[in-house]
């Protein structure tokens, strides 16, 4: 059992991408055999299975973390053979009538054989075959810069939030630019930008870090001199209050709870930062205070409410940044499936028509009228004359 646990062990970190269960232990298995292959779709990556009778073909789908445990209950329990193909090996498993496990593994370029209609290769700005070491200290890539398929998802949010930032960066020739990203908690995000910045568009940037723990900022700050990161550096305070005299580029806040986020917004707008991104979280504030004059249905479910509210805090911030000068955008971070906060706020500094600033206004104030609410950041706006 141990020497079938371990050669499926090397079969599954191998990442293959096709396998093949085949000769049967006893004649009356159901299946003749069983195939497996890698699938892409437009959300995840899984494993499609295909299992064969004498006159019809079963398919259910796998997640990639469930191949380990499904490849052995076949081979522990029903077949002798399996084949098995990656990238650059061939796997073939046996066992004998006695039980004997003989894995054999051979290098090839099995490239050819990938299923093109589900592996389309996409131009990711954060590449495979890149050395970036904080995807590898996260799992997503190996030490020799593959990613880990269990780890796909990932590697595909993490690309998608930085073509996000990539689309404002490409529309002018930057040299330099400070940022500062609140929020920044000990999340490897910060560390991803900052190689995209200097080594691969090659900006020369200042990026500070800014969190409420302690020993998370002590932390970060170890990894960035071990990465040689040398104008990347982390501070310890609250967005509420905190102060930077010096020109900002940009502001990034990710995940920054409630109202931290309008602070964050704010502090951005005060700056005049050329350009702002923000995945707000955990909007309660209008949520405890929506009282409507006569749309009473969308407060009569609670959950109904909660969705409507967080929406109404997303589009009174984009509406407010309008406002403010900047163009604005609300954005799809990630698929909802994976998590219901995937909305990312987008804004870069414009010229906004006086006309577009009236009405971005106007819709704020009918909607706070309508719900009897009253945001934090139209207070912050209001209080300091901006709006």
């Amino acid at each position: 059992m141990e020497n079938l646990i371990n050669a499926i062990d090397k079969i599954v970190e191998g990442q293959v991408f096709k396998i093949v269960i085949s000769n049967k232990k006893n004649k009356d298995e159901k299946y003749n055999k069983i195939n497996i292959n890698l699938k892409e779709s437009k959300n995840k990556i899984y494993y499609q299975v295909e299992k064969y009778t004498d006159k019809q073909v079963f398919h259910e789908n796998i997640e990639i973390e469930d191949l380990r445990d499904y490849l052995l209950d076949y081979m522990e329990n029903s077949y002798k053979q399996l084949a098995a193909w990656s990238e650059n090996n061939t796997f073939d498993l046996k066992i004998s009538k006695k039980g004997k496990v003989f894995l054999g593994k051979k290098n090839a370029d099995n490239s050819n054989l990938v299923n093109k209609d589900h592996n389309k290769k996409k131009n990711y700005i954060l590449e495979e075959g890149m050395i970036i070491e904080p995807l590898i200290d996260l799992g997503v890539f190996t030490k020799e810069g593959k990613v880990v398929k269990s780890k796909y998802d990932k590697y595909k949010q993490i690309n998608r939030f930085v073509e996000i930032i990539d689309d404002e960066i490409k529309k002018n020739d930057y040299k330099e630019l400070t940022i500062l990203d609140f929020g920044c908690g000990k999340s490897y995000l910060t560390f991803i930008l900052y190689y995209y910045f200097v080594e691969i568009k090659k900006i020369n940037v200042k990026m500070i870090g800014l969190d409420l723990k302690e020993d998370v900022i002590e932390k970060c700050n170890e990894v960035a001199k071990r990465y040689k990161y040398d104008n990347l550096h982390f501070e310890l305070g609250d967005i509420n209050g905190y102060k930077y005299n010096n020109k900002v580029d940009m502001v990034i806040t990710l995940h920054a709870c409630d109202t931290a986020t309008d602070y964050a917004l704010y502090n951005a707008i005060k700056w005049n930062a050329k350009m702002i991104f923000s995945v707000p979280c955990c909007q309660h504030e209008l949520n405890h205070q929506m009282k409507p004059e006569s749309l009473n249905i969308l407060t009569k479910y609670g959950i109904v409410q909660e969705r409507v509210a967080a929406l109404m805090t997303d589009a009174v911030r984009g509406n407010l940044l309008e406002a403010v000068g900047y163009k604005t955008q609300l954005l799809e971070f990630i698929d909802i499936s994976h998590s219901p906060k995937n909305i990312l706020i987008r804004a870069s500094k414009a010229n906004i028509s006086k006309q577009k600033v009236e009405k971005s206004l106007d819709e704020v104030n009918k909607l706070m009228q309508e719900f009897n609410f009253n945001p934090t950041l139209y207070n912050l706006l209001k209080n300091d004359n901006l709006i």
